[in-house]
């Protein structure tokens, strides 16, 4: 047995409410956070676990959000990456250990076994568990289909030991969870006993508890919707247990002091633009960073943030998904003070020239539709496949941006050709970048890119707007010039 891989959590106060944190695996390349949550007021102690899988993200970013909920009666014990390594490789297994065992949910206590782990993190949170007497043990992963509609995946479901208390909750987790899934095939569902080897399973055959493996599904589905969902459960749960009240939309903790930035990910999107963005993100001091959807701009968790960040896809699928209500919300975020960012898609998106548009920056964009010879009506907005183009900096925009000097490539793809729309109650925005070559496909578009602004910023109302019509976030060279629009629009120049 391996011994003294956890210590001590550091105690501090909050009303009567304790907040302690600590490292399991301390002192091992598998060290990783372990967060606590005590009431300080009798009641159940719930454990929670994410990242068991390491490309299984979804699980990790929802637990890194439960940790911030304050709870009303008993504790809660969370560890958001228990395979960090696994989670910076996105691979599902313990990088670099032998083939038995590389899958740490396989390392926990058999049924017929005496009460081991196998390896250095899976014996360090074992017996951390055991000290720790939980009453509830959740543990959240990730299927890579829909299990209803590929049964060899148990993406989708909730794993349960069954039992009275299990039996109390899980149709209401159910229940609500399924209501934001139209479609019955994708809806999740209730399976088999925890597999041999798992937390889940050891944990209640070995510790007594009862336990649960929540699985969401990576296919077809973004990142912030497989968050949510496991939110919902867990926060089914917890209220069942009288333990919170309405904490489920809150993200992230209220005392924090670094840059807060919500990443749009859902309807409109393309699928390169987040995961560019999360390597922008990754040499970013004090910044905290959560994808959202729909349904949470919805529920207005943007007042949590400073910034919004809506990348490359779709402009007027973007608006579409939010309907008028989501757009609304991204308008009165951005008045009241919050950052806006835009890159080609979400450039279209903050324009004033469409009627779905946000009209939150005073541009308009080239898209007029032409009926071109021998070819038929064409918009001119498409100007073909990615291609490298050449942009530089004005000098506001090294003030800005950073001090790169002369002309340099990046990326594009059919991003907005910009021009004052000259909406009246909108202010006039500044140039910080322009295109000094172009990309075109039909004749009427050559000569309307190059010496247009490729990079604009504003202020609507009391925030701050700032649009790309390239892509800088998919080249490594560029992460600075992101990084720097990142911080002047969320106010931290």
């Amino acid at each position: 047995m391996v011994m003294g891989l956890w210590v001590g959590l550091t105690l501090t106060s909050l009303a009567v409410e304790k907040l302690s944190s600590g490292l399991l695996a301390k002192g091992t390349k598998w060290e990783t956070p372990i967060f606590q949550r005590d009431s300080g007021v009798a009641g159940p102690t719930v454990f929670i676990t994410g990242g068991v899988h390491g490309n299984e993200p979804a699980g990790a970013r929802a637990a890194e959000q439960i940790r911030h909920w304050p709870i009303k009666k008993g504790r809660i014990i969370v560890v958001p990456r228990v395979n960090n390594l696994g989670l910076l490789d996105n691979i599902r297994f313990l990088p670099g250990e032998p083939p038995q065992l590389r899958d740490l949910n396989r390392q926990f206590p058999k049924t017929k076994v005496p009460p081991i782990a196998k390896g250095v993190l899976a014996t360090a949170l074992w017996e951390y568990i055991g000290k720790q007497k939980p009453d509830w043990l959740i543990d959240l992963h990730e299927g890579i289909d829909f299990h209803q509609i590929n049964s060899k995946s148990v993406g989708s479901s909730i794993i349960d030991v069954k039992g009275k208390a299990a039996n109390a909750v899980v149709p209401q987790m159910l229940k609500v969870v399924n209501a934001g899934i139209p479609d019955p095939k994708k809806k999740l569902v209730r399976l088999r006993y925890p597999v041999d080897g798992s937390l889940a399973r050891a944990a209640h055959e070995k510790l007594k508890a009862t336990t649960m493996i929540l699985e969401t599904t990576s296919k077809s589905q973004p990142l912030s919707k497989r968050v949510r969902q496991h939110r919902q459960m867990v926060h089914v749960l917890l209220s069942h247990l009288n333990m919170v009240g309405s904490s489920q939309r809150i993200m992230l903790s209220a005392n924090t002091t670094a840059l807060c930035v919500a990443v749009y990910d859902a309807g409109g999107v393309g699928g390169n633009g987040p995961r560019n963005l999360d390597r922008v993100f990754r040499n970013m001091k004090n910044v905290v960073v959560r994808r959202v959807g729909v349904e949470d701009i919805g529920d207005g968790v943007l007042d949590q943030f400073n910034l919004a960040i809506f990348p490359g896809g779709s402009g007027s699928k973007q608006a579409a998904a939010l309907q008028p209500v989501g757009r609304e919300a991204v308008q009165k975020f951005v008045k009241d003070g919050g950052g806006f960012v835009g890159i080609c898609a979400g450039a279209y998106l903050a324009a004033a020239n469409y009627k779905w548009s946000l009209a939150i920056s005073n541009h308009k964009t080239y898209c007029e539709t032409i009926n071109l010879p021998e070819i038929g009506k064409k918009s001119m907005w498409f100007r073909g496949d990615s291609a490298p183009v050449k942009m530089e900096l004005t000098e506001e925009g090294q003030k800005i941006l950073g001090d790169k000097k002369g002309v340099f490539e990046v990326r594009y793809h059919n991003g907005p050709i910009m021009s004052p729309m000259g909406k009246e109650g909108l202010g006039k925005y500044k140039i910080l970048a322009n295109f000094r070559s172009e990309v075109s496909k039909y004749k009427p578009q050559k000569g309307t890119m190059v010496n247009t602004p490729a990079i604009i910023a504003g202020e609507f109302g009391k925030g701050r707007v700032l649009c790309i019509s390239p892509h800088p976030e998919s080249t490594a060279a560029l992460h600075s010039l992101v990084q720097n629009a990142i911080r002047w629009a969320g106010r931290r120049d």
